[in-house]
């Protein structure tokens, strides 16, 4: 069983936190995954920085930039993971754009990811349609898990064929707006929240966008296995440092 998978069994909200590879510095990324890990985080996205961010939001543009600046690239990535799966257990999911996997040759990146330990992938240019059609079976002879992206205004219809071709989480964006932290979460982003869970999809759902405290993280969870965390975090990292990763997530926790 795929480790994305085994962790959605477990009885409790998930937490998944997000950050760019290569921010702040360019060799944090494996100190950040076993803080995280650490820290009783069950999920991590780790972000391959790219150059035009569609779906993001400023602070995680920022450090898409940073990163990029600093030198991170796809295969430097690869490298630094090489072993990572001999400290840390959690699932670890790439998010990143479609691009940069074409140009590695979709295959030769689904092989590289399957070596190092990747459990899945969050590509929010790549249509579901796309995926079924070209890519499903490759991805899922590496043993990966495509995860697929929903709005408030993606139709009950689609949102049941996303369903029927995924075998990990829907990621259930909180807003149509890019991601950022916010206080809490209004009314329609709560019926929204439970629209989507009175679907009763065979897929467990877990919110991003907007998550910074334990205000919005239960808020987010009310109707959902659990929530994903990436600018509020990032911006801590940028302020705090990698050391202080454990006082976040008791926060989130709290």
């Amino acid at each position: 069983m795929n480790r994305i998978q085994a962790k959605l069994k477990e009885d409790k909200k998930l937490i998944s936190i997000y950050f760019s590879a290569g921010f702040p510095a360019l060799n944090d990324t494996v100190e950040i995954i076993k803080n995280l890990e650490k820290s009783g985080v069950d999920m991590i996205e780790i972000g391959l920085p790219f150059s035009d961010p569609l779906a993001d939001g400023p602070t995680i543009q920022q450090s898409s930039t940073k990163a990029l600046k600093n030198g991170m690239h796809t295969e430097l990535l690869f490298e630094q993971l090489r072993d990572i799966r001999k400290e840390v257990s959690i699932p670890l999911i790439l998010m990143g754009y479609f691009n940069p996997m074409l140009q590695y040759g979709v295959e030769a990146f689904c092989e590289k990811c399957q070596a190092v330990g990747i459990d899945g992938f969050i590509i929010p240019d790549l249509p579901a349609e796309v995926y079924d059609e070209a890519y499903k079976t490759i991805f899922e002879r590496y043993g990966l898990i495509n995860i697929f992206l929903i709005t408030p205004q993606t139709s009950d219809a689609r949102i049941r064929y996303m369903d029927s071709i995924s075998n990990g989480f829907i990621y259930m964006v909180s807003s149509t707006s890019t991601t950022g932290a916010q206080s809490e979460f209004g009314k329609k982003q709560q019926d929204y929240f439970k629209r989507v869970a009175d679907l009763n999809l065979k897929s467990p759902q877990i919110v991003g966008f907007g998550i910074s405290n334990n205000e919005t993280f239960r808020e987010a969870t009310s109707h959902a296995k659990g929530a994903i965390i990436g600018s509020a975090f990032i911006k801590f990292l940028a302020n705090k440092g990698v050391s202080k990763i454990p006082n976040f997530i008791v926060k989130i926790k709290a």
